[in-house]
Order: C-alpha cells, then sequence, then structure tokens
C-alpha cells in the first residue's frame, strides 16, 4: 500500500494511461516472484486464488510482497459466490477483485453486494485488519466502497450474449475475457486462435467499448495479446510466473542438449 491515504483505485486509475496496462498472472504462490514481477516493470499483477495452491496466507504474503513494488495487485477470488471468500481476500488489503465465470446480472449483482459495505451491500464490517492498516486508515470504512473495485469475468458465449445486461450492474467496473475457458465452451478447448474464439472476443471489445466500460484478457504471447489490443481491449495480461519459469528453463535445457526445437507450451487461464 503506498504511504499516503488512497483517493482512488490504483487499477482504475491505470486504465487512464495512453497505453493498456500490462500484466501477468502470479499462480506459484510465493512472495519472491510475486515482488520480482512487480518489479520487472508490470503494471499489474493477478494473484490467483482459482486455479493452483494459493490460499489466504499465500495471498496475504504475496500482497504485501507487491505493495512494496510499482505493480498494482488483482485478486482473483477462488468462488463468485461465496462472499466469506470475498470477504476475507478484502480484509487482506486487496481492493481490485476478479470474480471468475460470471453468467448473469443477477449473479454479478450478489458478487457487488458481498464486496461493498451496507447501504451498497452486505461485506462483513471488522475495524482492525490489513485492509484498515490495522485500525490506522482512520476513513477505511467510509471510503472502502469506493476503493474496491469488481471485474467480473465472462467465460462463455452465453455470459457475453448478456454483456450489456452485466456491465449495467452498478459496482461492476470492468470486464475480463478468460479466452482458455471460451476456447473449451465452444469445443476447442486451448485454440485461442479459433476463428469462434476471435469472432466472440472482438465482439466483446466492441460492445464494451459501446457501452462504455473497460475490457481485459490475457494471452500466452506478446503477438497474441498485441492482436488483442488491436482488437480494443483495455488491459492485457501476459503468460505467469510458472510459465516465465518453465519456458526459459526449456529453452535453456534445449540449448545445452544440442535440441533446436521444442514443443510451445499451451498457456490459457
Amino acid at each position: 500500500m503506498s504511504k499516503h491515504q488512497p483517493e482512488v483505485n490504483a487499477f482504475l486509475a491505470l486504465l487512464d494511461q495512453s497505453t493498456p496496462p500490462l500484466g501477468t498472472w502470479l499462480m506459484a504462490g510465493t512472495a519472491s516472484n510475486a515482488e520480482a514481477l512487480g518489479h520487472a516493470g508490470f503494471d499489474w499483477l493477478l494473484i490467483d486464488m482459482e486455479h493452483g495452491p494459493i490460499d489466504f496466507r499465500d495471498a496475504w504474503q504475496m500482497l504485501q510482497a507487491v505493495d512494496c513494488t510499482p505493480a498494482t495487485p488483482i485478486v482473483r477470488v477462488a468462488g463468485s459466490d461465496d462472499p466469506v471468500l470475498v470477504k476475507r481476500a478484502l480484509d487482506l488489503g486487496a481492493r481490485t477483485l476478479m470474480f471468475p465465470y460470471v453468467q448473469s446480472a443477477e449473479q454479478a449483482r450478489r458478487i457487488v453486494a458481498s464486496a461493498k459495505y451496507p447501504p451498497l451491500g452486505q461485506r462483513g464490517f471488522a475495524g482492525v485488519h490489513r485492509a484498515s492498516r490495522y485500525g490506522t486508515f482512520s476513513d477505511y470504512s467510509r471510503l472502502a466502497n469506493g476503493l474496491t473495485t469488481c471485474i467480473v469475468q465472462l467465460e462463455t458465449p452465453e455470459a457475453i450474449e448478456r454483456l450489456e445486461e452485466i456491465a449495467a450492474v452498478e459496482g461492476v467496473d470492468a470486464l475480463f475475457i478468460g479466452p482458455g475457458d471460451l476456447s473449451a465452451a465452444l469445443g476447442s478447448i486451448g485454440n485461442l486462435q479459433g476463428e469462434r474464439v476471435r469472432a466472440l472476443m472482438r465482439s466483446a471489445a466492441q460492445r464494451a467499448r459501446a457501452v462504455g466500460i473497460p475490457i481485459g484478457t490475457l494471452g500466452p504471447t506478446p503477438e497474441m495479446v498485441k492482436d488483442f489490443v488491436d482488437m480494443g481491449y483495455d488491459y492485457v495480461a501476459v503468460g505467469s510466473d510458472l510459465v516465465f519459469m518453465m519456458q526459459q528453463a526449456k529453452s535453456v535445457l534445449a540449448r545445452m542438449k544440442g535440441h533446436t526445437d521444442h514443443a510451445p507450451m499451451t498457456v490459457a487461464y
């Protein structure tokens, strides 16, 4: 966290940049990886509690690590319909949450309610936790709703069909298209470049822009991510800590063993 009391959500502030903010996924569950990539130059880092081993103690330590760097943290909770998971992530100091597999406006309304204090929602209140700087952020309870950002993931054709309804829910601040699950829902799992996947992703970006809501996505390579930016995506991620490690390890081993080729990694979230 910054040393001064924040007045705006750091992730939303990133969206005012002249170029789309660039992030990556943190999946290994280690604070050292989070801190290192925070210093690497990424604008934002996503702590992924949906896939992989990351629990709340891991997330707490990773948030501490990222907050010591220029990067902005996002936490993806493990489930979109469990207000206890949302409350714990927020109390740990997460200010931007991503919610997977959102299928309807009604589900989005439940999500927002779990993330906001009354009268806007039903988030449980505790005065002393990391989010309130252990009680020293005296205005936290008054400012928390405005500082909390909700990103909802649309990962199926049905969810994308309801994009405008979901985007219109008060408290939904941004959308995110998961191309991996979208490819699976379309029957071509892992094929992020499939014609139907690309068509839906392009349509989602255009429709999000038409209703004035930021939309993001991710890809495994810089070339694919640039393609998504060209489609109109407002914030993007490339790879993950584990992907970077495995790609470099495979490349080094291939060179050491005299191999000139090795299979590319399949990456989708």
